[in-house]
């Protein structure tokens, strides 16, 4: 039995470890199943003969597995206190059930890895700096567009310095979200029919599905059932007609 376990270990690294809960909620301690009984099971699937082995830990012994072990077993617990669990390198047996055997793993704990720690953390912080980057080189019209994705008609009342602060503080808080923004031709769009209407220049109908031009009445498109006003008038925009809408607009706005 101990030779199935040696390959099943071959590229085990013998060095301290630390699992961490999953989830928000952290209470002072959690103890998870440390041996196979009734109400838990604790058993690992051996290939190799098709059989299920016990797994126990037992303190006093080199084998996370129940029928490796010899003489009278000291069985300890599993306990997390505050969400987390640190297991030095001299207990293997511990870090092998935890690591390896253990069917709560990936459920309510996970072994904290620092190297992925340290690639997730590097790829946040490259895409926090490319999003720095292009808020900072966003113009005001663009920066309109994508903060009033995020607080609706208040960025009308902003200064530019205003405007250009919460920009640079989206793009640091939620930096997929900007850069998704800033490349969306949409978003822009939808702004431009925002502005176009606050300016009087075109005028949604009460009941939100059509758009007209203010000064005649002189109906421009029909808003799609379900669809967002302002979402359909940019998709209009894209048009044969919506261009000659759209550079209408422009020089009314300019």
């Amino acid at each position: 039995m101990a030779k199935k376990e040696l390959i099943k270990d071959t590229s085990w690294e013998v060095k301290d470890r630390t699992y961490l809960l999953t989830g928000i909620n952290k209470p002072l301690t959690l103890k998870i199943p440390s041996r196979h009984n009734a109400r838990h099971a604790l058993l690992y699937y051996d290939e190799s003969n098709n059989t299920q082995r016990e797994i126990r830990y037992a303190t006093n012994q080199n084998s996370p597995f129940k029928d490796e072990q010899n003489g009278e077993a000291t069985l300890g617990h599993i306990v997390f206190k505050e969400g987390s669990l640190f297991v030095p390198k001299k207990n293997q047996v511990l870090q092998k059930i935890l690591s390896l055997y253990h069917p709560l793993k990936g459920i309510i704990y996970y072994e904290l890895d620092v190297v992925e720690e340290a690639k997730d953390e590097l790829l946040d912080l490259e895409l926090e700096i490319e999003a720095l980057n292009l808020a900072q080189n966003l113009d005001v019209d663009q920066a309109e567009a994508i903060m009033r994705v995020e607080i609706g008609s208040k960025v009308s009342e902003m200064s530019s310095k205003e405007l250009k602060r919460d920009l640079l503080l989206f793009a640091k808080q939620n930096p997929k979200l900007f850069i998704t923004l800033a490349n969306d031709d949409n978003v822009q769009l939808r702004n431009f029919a925002i502005r176009a209407a606050e300016a009087r220049i075109i005028k949604l109908a009460d009941d939100q599905r059509t758009f007209m031009w203010a000064s005649n009445g002189r109906k421009l498109m029909t808003v799609p059932f379900d669809e967002n006003p302002y979402s359909a008038m940019a998709s209009f925009f894209k048009t044969d007609e919506g261009i000659q809408v759209f550079q209408s607009i422009e020089k009314k706005l300019s």
